[in-house]
């Protein structure tokens, strides 16, 4: 099945070139035969809150929503990713109706997005250097003292720093791997105290 003309949006191309800063990764989006595999092994429910750190044009959160009817938050920094998220959430709402208030996008830095007592799944293409994701991560802990809740991280593609700072943080142990290449693979973790 071709997902983007089913769901009616455009999230195929890549991003040519890099971003301004070395902090931020370029826009890739995760395939959706990896994803298709992703919602098999996570339990999503409509009544989990799925944060996207780098979002790109969206396409997780179209499907995810599509197939879980979960609600997915995106954050995305680069404007014209942002604008086309956008402009994909029309045309999905289209022809697939009522879902305005389960898919949401936030224009800005990741590390300035404010988590949420509900968001319980984050998500990450390796979007950034581990310097964000830390302040991230710092973010959801913090999110953790103000109400205590199972906690999901999925890592795509993660590279050897983020895997480290996971695999060695004393607050999260990982409960699952999904694997299809050498470096094509989700991670899974969860808090270990809830």
């Amino acid at each position: 099945m071709h997902f983007d003309h089913f769901f009616q949006i455009e999230t195929e191309k890549i991003q040519l070139g890099f971003n301004k800063s070395y902090e931020y990764h370029r826009y890739e989006p995760t395939p959706y035969e990896y994803l298709e595999k992703l919602i098999h092994a996570v339990p999503l429910q409509p009544s989990d809150y799925v944060v996207d750190f780098g979002c790109g044009k969206g396409r997780l959160n179209f499907f995810l929503h599509h197939f879980t009817k979960a609600s997915v938050t995106g954050i995305e920094l680069n404007e014209d990713f942002y604008l086309q998220a956008l402009q994909n959430l029309e045309q999905y709402a289209k022809r697939h109706g009522k879902c305005r208030e389960k898919i949401h996008f936030y224009h800005g830095k990741a590390e300035e997005y404010t988590i949420k007592q509900q968001d319980n799944y984050f998500y990450f293409f390796n979007p950034f250097s581990i310097h964000i994701f830390r302040k991230i991560l710092d973010n959801v802990l913090l999110s953790l003292d103000q109400k205590q809740r199972l906690i999901t991280i999925v890592l795509y593609f993660p590279s050897e720093e983020y895997q480290y700072l996971m695999n060695n943080h004393s607050l999260f142990q990982k409960v699952g791997e999904l694997e299809f290449g050498s470096k094509d693979q989700f991670l899974i973790y969860q808090n270990r105290f809830v």
